[in-house]
C-alpha cells in the first residue's frame, strides 16, 4: 500500500468530522451567513500568500527537476491564480480588508513554513499536501451536495470543483509516494505526523470561520 493510502486511512475520522461542520453544511445548501464566508475568504487569501511562499521553499529542496518545476508552480498558482480568484470575490461580497492573520490561520501557516525549512524535504511536502488534498475531497462534496438554486457561493464552489485543480492534487500525491518511498521508516513516520497536524489546522481553519475567532 501506498504511503498516502495508508495515510489517509489514518485521518479518515478527522476527514469525516470536517464534512459533518457547519460551515461546510451551510455552504453547501447556501445558508451560511456572509459574515462568517467573508471572515474565511479574508483569511484563506493570506494563507495564500504564506502557502506560496512555502512551496518555493520546498522547491529549493526537492531533487527530481521535474518535481521542483511541480512545486514552483504550485506556489505561483497559490499566490497568483487563486488570490486573483478571492480578489474576485471579494468585490462580490463587499471585503475591502482582509485584516490581519487570526489565531487559526497564523498558527497553521506558522507551521507549515517551520516545517519546510526545519525539517527535510519528505516532511516538509507530507505538511503541505492536506492543504491540497482535504480542500479537493471537501470541494468535491460540497459540489455534489450544493443546493444549486439561488446559493450565494455557487461560484466558489464551482471553482474548487473543477478538474484543473484534482490535477495538481493528484500530482502532488503522486510526489509524495515517490519520495516516502526512497523514506527511512522513522521519516516516513514523521512524514505521517505532520500530515495529520495539517489536517488538524485544516478543521481548525473552517471552525475559526465558522466561529469568527480572532485575537483576545
Amino acid at each position: 500500500m501506498k504511503w498516502s493510502e495508508q495515510t489517509w486511512q489514518s485521518i479518515e475520522e478527522r476527514y469525516q468530522s470536517i464534512l459533518k461542520m457547519p460551515f461546510i453544511k451551510e455552504l453547501s445548501d447556501g445558508t451560511l451567513p456572509q459574515e462568517k464566508f467573508k471572515f474565511y475568504m479574508a483569511q484563506d487569501s493570506l494563507y495564500l500568500e504564506h502557502f506560496g511562499r512555502t512551496l518555493s521553499m520546498i522547491a529549493t529542496k526537492i531533487h527530481d527537476l521535474k518535481d521542483v518545476l511541480a512545486y514552483m508552480r504550485f506556489a505561483e498558482n497559490a499566490i497568483v491564480v487563486e488570490n486573483a480568484l478571492h480578489e474576485f470575490y471579494f468585490k462580490d461580497f463587499g471585503v475591502t480588508d482582509k485584516g490581519v492573520l487570526e489565531p487559526a490561520c497564523h498558527h497553521y501557516i506558522h507551521f507549515l513554513r517551520s516545517t519546510a525549512a526545519i525539517e527535510s524535504v519528505e516532511i516538509g511536502v507530507a505538511a503541505v499536501l492536506p492543504c491540497f488534498w482535504i480542500y479537493r475531497e471537501v470541494g468535491d462534496y460540497i459540489y455534489k451536495n450544493q443546493n444549486t438554486v439561488n446559493n450565494p457561493y455557487q461560484k466558489w464552489i464551482e471553482t474548487y470543483g473543477g478538474d484543473e485543480f484534482s490535477v495538481a492534487v493528484d500530482q502532488a500525491i503522486a510526489i509524495c509516494d515517490k519520495i516516502a518511498e526512497n523514506a527511512t521508516m522513522e521519516t516516513r513516520k514523521k512524514m505521517t505526523e505532520a500530515f495529520i497536524m495539517s489536517t488538524r489546522m485544516e478543521y481548525h481553519f473552517w471552525e475559526a470561520a465558522y466561529d469568527l475567532k480572532t485575537w483576545i
